[in-house]
């Protein structure tokens, strides 16, 4: 299997070379990204807020103006930071991912490199719908739940209303897309985790009450202190690893019946041919 492997024998030294270029490139994508998201950061920033627009007209408040506030000289400034980091590391991901594969592909075999790329490309289109469920469902729907809570006012009552600091809404949707983006990375950890032999489908199964139990408890870490976004990361959880399961059983099939594994194999590593 030696002969599989593309890397050649290098010092130590030219490692660090290449570990450097790589780390240079990743972070220069970063670097440029930020500058154009930090250009466009209110821009950015009035998108992330469309969920609470959306949460405004669910409540019935479409009359009302929607209204955030900074309490602090320098907190919107902070806050567009933030959300140029955000939108950098999003843009400038697949450079990152593709460098980090670059520099390790040489030293894997080629069933490895196989295995691994399909993982590498699943992995960020799950964190994408992971963050497209929370961007257009989860937040609107935990927003609406907070302006529930308000008051209108009258007799024997004062008028409570919701008026967001900028910094805490840019703190609850990116806890909440972080949220839901690791957790659906779920099915690419668990198959990994067959692949290498460490767990099988059985033992999945057979650990499934303890995962319902861990996905309420993750959950209630992840998540703002309300049932509503709680209940909404621990459903896809459940959903999430019950795919994990299904997928760890057509690992084992495919581990089984070495044939076509093999034609798997060589389509993969065909296709990487043909895009490099």
């Amino acid at each position: 299997m030696s002969g599989d492997i593309e890397d050649k024998p290098q010092p130590l030294i030219e490692h660090l070379i290449e570990l450097r270029q790589r780390l240079l490139w990743a972070v220069g994508a970063f670097f440029v990204a930020f500058l154009v998201c930090f250009y466009f950061a209110k821009q950015l920033f009035n998108l992330l807020v469309l969920p609470f627009k959306w949460a405004v007209e669910w409540a019935g408040l479409s009359h009302r103006n929607v209204e955030l506030i900074y309490t602090a000289p320098q907190e919107f400034f902070f806050t567009q930071i933030k959300v140029a980091m955000f939108g950098a590391l999003v843009i400038a991901f697949p450079v990152i991912a593709q460098q980090i594969y670059k520099f390790v592909a040489p030293g894997l075999y080629k069933n490895e490199r196989a295995a691994f790329l399909p993982f590498l490309i699943a992995s960020p289109i799950l964190f994408l719908i992971g963050a497209a469920l929370v961007y257009f469902f989860f937040t609107p729907m935990v927003m609406w739940f907070f302006l529930a809570m308000e008051q209108g006012g009258g007799e024997g009552q004062v008028s409570i209303q919701l008026l967001p600091k900028v910094s805490e809404y840019l703190s609850l949707i990116m806890s909440l897309i972080f949220a839901f983006g690791l957790v659906f990375q779920l099915p690419v950890i668990s198959s990994l985790l067959v692949r290498a032999g460490f767990i099988d489908a059985k033992a999945l199964a057979k650990k499934r009450k303890y995962a319902i139990v861990i996905s309420f408890v993750v959950a209630a870490v992840l998540t703002p202190p309300d049932p509503v976004s709680q209940i909404g990361l621990a459903l896809p959880a459940i959903l999430l690893y019950e795919i994990s399961i299904y997928t760890a059983r057509l690992i084992e099939r495919q581990r089984a019946n070495p044939s076509d594994a093999q034609d798997v194999e060589n389509e993969v590593v065909a296709t990487q041919g043909e895009a490099d």
